[in-house]
């Protein structure tokens, strides 16, 4: 990922990253990658401060252009509409439940034999 531009905001507490991602090859970033390459771009960035918009992917090309906001805290993020913080909430919870999932154990719980059977 390459921020092509960075504009910081102070009246709304926030850094505007203008990116460019280039990924031959290869499918459009998800949305949690893109969020976690924007936290890793700004330091002491939280993940969960960080929302991304407006992201495009020209057709036949392999490259992805998008607007990364990243919060200073979260009384700041809350200006952002409830769908915005809804959707990368969902994807966190996704990106959660991905990484606790184990493979189940297929074990055959013994049947106790009844009284009275022969």
């Amino acid at each position: 990922m390459e921020i092509v531009e960075r504009k910081e905001n102070p009246l709304l507490d926030r850094v505007e990253l203008s990116f460019v991602w280039d990924h031959p090859g290869k499918p459009t970033p998800s949305l949690a990658e893109m969020i976690e390459a924007s936290a890793k771009s700004e330091p002491g960035s939280d993940k969960k401060l960080v929302f991304v918009k407006n992201v495009n992917t020209r057709f036949g090309m392999s490259r992805t252009t998008g607007l990364a906001l990243v919060y200073g805290a979260e009384d700041s993020a809350s200006i952002e509409p409830n769908y915005v913080s809804e959707r990368h909430k969902l994807e966190e919870n996704t990106e959660e439940n991905e990484s606790t999932e184990s493979p189940q154990e297929t074990e055959e719980a013994e049947i106790p034999e009844e009284e009275g059977e022969s």
